[in-house]
């Protein structure tokens, strides 16, 4: 028998060729960290890519919490502007059956009512363009609820004011640029109540995942802030009847 066959050589190692692999290549692999080296990169590839897709998913999310809302004070000004659209089609109707009414007998009484109306009206346009230029917090509810209880209350003064004008010139009501108005008034107060639940359906979906475990961690350290929710005002998810403005 050959002495220097691998089998009866003392000086050759009988070592498996696989074990060379795992224990002397895959040991210099990974930055020449070995297989404990392998495994951390793993985990920290893993964690980078769950904090990359987390933040970008809270950031999704919040953007869309702003878009809702800037939908909510896009209903907002449009009534703000179809009220002052009554207003002024309002005081122009006065103003011309003024001009009709001066020769007639009961001239100085329907004068003096056309002139409280017109008073009315204008003072609802004046709220309205004050209100126009008042700026509100989403991020602070109490900024929220304020600013929708001014919205209120204009619409209530609006009704009131009408209600002057109505029982001053009770044709007012089949003027088609009048009756054309309150139905767009109408509309928007199912809008303004559409667009307040939409926003507060996108606030819950991101105040839920920020504050669920883990996101919640990153929500932390990277500052995303639950949003408040829009609480509206007892009966304000109903559109004001609008025929009754005429009628009381």
């Amino acid at each position: 028998m050959d002495q220097n066959t691998t089998g009866n050589n003392p000086n050759v190692n009988n070592v498996n060729p696989m074990n060379n692999a795992i224990g002397g290549n895959a040991a210099k692999g990974c930055f020449g960290m070995g297989k404990m080296g392998c495994i951390g990169i793993a985990v920290l590839a893993a964690l980078a890519m769950w904090v990359y897709s987390g933040y970008n998913g809270l950031v999704t999310q919040e953007e869309e919490v702003k878009t809702a809302w800037s939908q909510v004070e896009n209903q907002y000004q449009r009534r703000i502007d179809l009220i002052k659209n009554v207003a002024a089609s309002a005081k122009k109707y006065a103003n011309t059956e003024k001009e009709i009414q001066l020769g007639t007998a009961n001239a100085r009484a329907h004068n003096n009512t056309g002139n409280a109306a017109d008073q009315q009206m204008q003072a609802v346009a004046a709220t309205a363009d004050s209100l126009a230029r008042v700026k509100m917090d989403p991020n602070n509810a109490q900024s929220m609820q304020q600013y929708a209880a001014a919205q209120d209350k204009m619409l209530e003064q609006a009704r009131l004011a009408i209600n002057v004008v109505h029982e001053a010139y009770p044709e007012l009501k089949s003027d088609k640029l009048f009756e054309n108005l309150q139905v767009q008034l109408e509309g928007t107060e199912n809008r303004v109540a559409t667009e307040r639940k939409k926003f507060n359906e996108t606030a819950q979906q991101y105040n839920t995942n920020i504050r669920k475990f883990p996101g919640n961690i990153l929500a932390k350290f990277f500052g995303f802030n639950e949003r408040p929710y829009f609480a509206a005002q007892e009966g304000a998810d109903k559109a004001p009847d609008l025929d009754n403005m005429f009628d009381n």
